[in-house]
């Protein structure tokens, strides 16, 4: 029997939903409380080291785009690459089920809850992707969004997760620099 003391987020918690909560948690902030080392600037983005990390994943990077208009902050990291479809193709449902009507308490603001619609990966398709948004979608919150993506690079196969502004302008500097 579970303890009385378990609230139902701990039910559901996983590392991969308890990593993206605490990113999410840090978005009012733009990542300041886990931003790390520089990394590098180009055009008007800053990139820098993550101090968030799933276990396993290869980097972890925060970016901040400081154009007039089109400022946005992401945080981006690669979960895995491989040459495998079928090794990315198995990360990428695994994390969708890790992540998908998860509870997330965010500082400060409601519940919500992580709801995104999948779509089973193919080889063929160069580009695979979950959105996934807040729900209920209030305040500046409604303007995040957590992107599950499986891409192919050359030959290698990427599963990464990105927690970024919803602002289309935003997330097309933050393709451009943060990816």
């Amino acid at each position: 029997m579970l303890s009385a003391s378990l609230s139902a987020q701990g039910v559901f918690s996983n590392k991969t939903q308890t990593i993206v909560e605490k990113v999410i948690q840090d978005y009012p902030n733009h990542f300041f409380n886990i931003k790390g080392e520089f990394i590098g600037q180009a055009l008007q983005a800053s990139r820098y080291k993550s101090t968030l990390e799933l276990p396993g994943a290869s980097s972890s990077t925060i970016t901040l785009v400081s154009a007039s208009g089109t400022g946005g902050s992401g945080w981006n990291c690669t979960v895995l690459q491989t040459a495998s479809f079928d090794e990315a193709r198995a990360r990428f449902s695994e994390i969708y089920g890790q992540l998908s009507n998860s509870i997330i308490l965010a500082a400060g603001q409601k519940t919500f809850i992580l709801s995104g619609q999948y779509e089973p990966p193919a080889p063929d398709k160069k580009d695979n992707e979950v959105m996934f948004t807040l729900l209920p979608g209030v305040g500046e919150m409604k303007r995040l969004r957590v992107e599950l993506i499986l891409r192919s690079e050359g030959q290698d196969w990427v599963v990464a997760i990105s927690v970024n502004d919803g602002d289309p302008r935003a997330q097309a500097q933050l393709a451009v620099n943060g990816r």
